[in-house]
């Protein structure tokens, strides 16, 4: 029996003294938003230590999907995913634009860029791939084909921290790359994200839109359209004070995804395929099972002993209420088979052990 309850992550916290310390600085200075000094430098820091040009800090991650889409001037049909996190599809719907679903590589579990050809029409306007789990995207393949074709590429990038592909950074790729710094993510300003450009005139758009539209604090005039998407001092107290901890954090995730490998290697499980000359933030620990049942008899299981890992992510997107139903085969059967197992800062060996003795007990007596 599990002595404590294991979910299937637990936010980092920094030691309390560092963030207090910050917060002794808020409080001298009086100002706790609006783009204050401490959200600017976090912002600055980011996109040193990231690799990319310009990098917004927002207020989460759905919020910079919907001003990627809005500074692309993004009106008619996107192709996407149907497998990731909601926000996806529903940043392309709330933006009054149309998702069109392609089915995903059974390999990488990432937007097959083979099918990609075959769902263009005159419609189609852009791209929205998602790096799932923080394994890469054909970011090439899918490229020659934007390009090809006249389209805008938007990679959700939600999964992805220091992730590269070929030694660059997949936050460069595309048009506009998309953060999430949720508290669940490894790198977290307990709510919050970003959105990644490399073009200067992009940068323009995209810091107005996300301030009213108003080109920085005290303008009176705005711009154009924009929405409030700015990030508070608080959030980025948090940001800084787990930045220089993200390689420690990372390299922690990677020893225990490693046990598990070692502990679940001879089963009759599958794992995404990451590209050649990628690397990996090691944000997940996702495995399929040979069948939707086998699944769940070892959700259950686990569940039983205080155990919560989660089915990241069920149901695909295409069936939701709110699109228009296309079959993804590959897709909703990847979807009914994958679960993320606990993966944190503090889960224990001995824990991935009594974990993966559980759900061998449960698959041997599946077979």
């Amino acid at each position: 029996m599990v002595e404590k309850q294991i979910n299937v992550t637990r936010p980092y916290l920094p030691p309390l003294d560092e963030y207090v310390r910050y917060l002794e600085g808020i409080w001298a200075r009086g100002q706790l938003t609006n783009h204050g000094p401490l959200a600017c430098e976090l912002e600055e820091q980011l996109e040193r230590q990231l690799g990319v040009k310009h990098l917004f800090f927002v207020n989460n991650g759905t919020v910079a999907l919907q001003i990627a889409l809005k500074a692309l001037n993004v009106q008619g049909d996107v192709l996407t995913t149907p497998f990731s996190y909601v926000a996806t599809t529903s940043s392309i719907v709330w933006e009054k634009c149309r998702p069109v679903f392609v089915d995903i590589d059974p390999a990488t579990l990432c937007l097959d860029p083979a099918l990609i050809e075959s769902a263009i029409t005159p419609e189609t306007q852009a791209i929205l791939a998602v790096h799932i789990y923080g394994y890469p995207c054909d970011v090439e393949r899918i490229q020659a084909i934007a390009d090809r074709y006249g389209l805008k590429v938007i990679y959700d990038a939600a999964h992805v921290f220091y992730g590269q592909y070929k030694g660059h950074a997949l936050l460069a790729y595309g048009d506009i790359s998309t953060l999430s710094f949720h508290a669940t993510k490894i790198f977290h300003t307990v709510e919050g994200g970003a959105v990644v450009t490399d073009n200067d005139d992009l940068a323009e758009k995209i810091a107005a839109m996300r301030y009213f539209g108003f080109n920085g604090p005290g303008e009176d005039k705005a711009l154009g359209l924009g929405i409030d998407g700015k990030n508070s001092e608080f959030h980025a107290a948090m940001g800084l004070c787990l930045l220089p901890k993200v390689s420690e954090l990372i390299a922690a995730r990677k020893g225990l995804s490693e046990l598990y490998d070692e502990l679940l290697g001879d089963l009759e499980l599958t794992r995404p395929v990451l590209l050649p000359e990628a690397t990996y933030d090691y944000a997940y620990y996702p495995i399929l099972f040979s069948s939707e049942a086998v699944l769940l008899g070892v959700l259950l299981a686990l569940n039983a002993q205080g155990i919560y890992p989660k089915r990241y992510f069920y149901p695909a997107l295409n069936t939701l209420p709110y699109v228009t139903s296309q079959p993804m085969p590959v897709a909703e059967d990847a979807a009914r088979r994958v679960l993320c197992l606990p993966l944190y800062d503090g889960l224990e060996p001995a824990q991935v052990h009594a974990i993966c003795e559980i759900i061998r007990a449960q698959v041997c007596l599946c077979r």
